[in-house]
């Protein structure tokens, strides 16, 4: 015999109704997965999008083109005020003496007929105070079609030796770059790790005595402290640490009373301020190696 269950009925269609549920659950959950991955994309793609551009815009300006486009158009702009009237028809240069009038013009780019207000004053400055022979510069556009240029040359004072390898150097003591010191022979030569600078001071003093610096051939820097000055190859005159000018003075009044440098001198002494001393020699004077005082007044 078989025995009916009461119950089996409702549990069926409980677990019918169930698994049903549970179909419906499944069903809804792949929807709702589907409905998240297109929300996904629609924001990944405009992520991607800003990046490709961002990456496609940094490249550009890696690459220069903005800058080319921004110059193209720099340029376009200096031709429409070209054409207008505003172009370089004249160049006046004031103050050159020694620097190169081609080389002005090469360097700044000055062509007649280019826009004037292409030329920017400061650059232009700056290139020709490079030149070697320049120390300052100005540039002017004078609208609509005038450069003008002054210039400060540097003035070349002495040879400066040093190490064997002689240069020329300005009042300031700075070298001059670039120049062929033979060109300059007639200068005075100085030595000496400081001499430049020192060199304005002691030149004056000596141009002071123009016969007398006529003969000098060579200025020694001593222990940074002061001069010994070579006149004629063969005298070497010890100048004091200081009242330099009175001593030079004194020695040139001494050889127009006595004719001091004709002698067969090889060193004066001018290092104490109330005597000159000097030193003959010894293979030709009869004082050899004596020292005897000169005249103070």
């Amino acid at each position: 015999m078989r025995f009916l269950n009461p119950f089996s009925r409702s549990t069926n269609k409980r677990a019918a109704r169930g698994g049903s549920k549970r179909k419906v659950k499944k069903s809804t959950r792949r929807r709702s997965r589907s409905v998240i991955d297109w929300r996904l994309v629609r924001r990944i793609v405009p992520v991607g999008g800003a990046v490709l551009l961002v990456g496609s815009l940094y490249w550009l300006y890696q690459d220069g083109w903005f800058g080319r486009q921004a110059e193209a158009l720099q340029q376009a702009a200096l031709d429409g005020t070209a054409s207008l009237g505003l172009r370089i028809e004249e160049v006046l240069v004031e103050g050159r003496a020694r620097t190169d009038g081609a080389e002005i013009l090469t360097r700044l780019g000055l062509v007649v007929g280019r826009p004037i207000l292409a030329v920017d004053p400061d650059v232009a400055r700056a290139e020709l105070e490079a030149l070697p022979w320049v120390q300052t510069a100005s540039v002017e556009r004078q609208l609509p079609g005038t450069i003008y240029i002054r210039l400060t040359e540097r003035e070349p004072l002495a040879l400066w030796q040093e190490n064997g390898v002689i240069r020329v150097i300005d009042r300031d003591g700075g070298i001059i770059p670039g120049v062929e010191p033979r060109r300059f022979a007639h200068l005075p030569l100085v030595v000496g790790p400081d001499a430049p600078a020192h060199a304005a001071k002691l030149i004056a003093v000596m141009n002071s005595e123009p016969d007398l610096r006529q003969r000098v051939t060579a200025a020694v820097r001593v222990g940074g402290r002061r001069w010994n000055v070579q006149i004629e190859g063969r005298i070497d005159v010890r100048l004091p640490e200081a009242d330099t000018a009175a001593a030079w003075s004194q020695l040139a009044r001494i050889e127009r009373q006595q004719g001091l440098l004709s002698r067969d001198v090889i060193i004066i002494d001018l290092r104490l301020p109330d005597r000159l001393v000097v030193r003959t020699d010894p293979d030709k004077g009869p004082l050899g190696h004596e020292e005897v005082k000169g005249e103070s007044t």
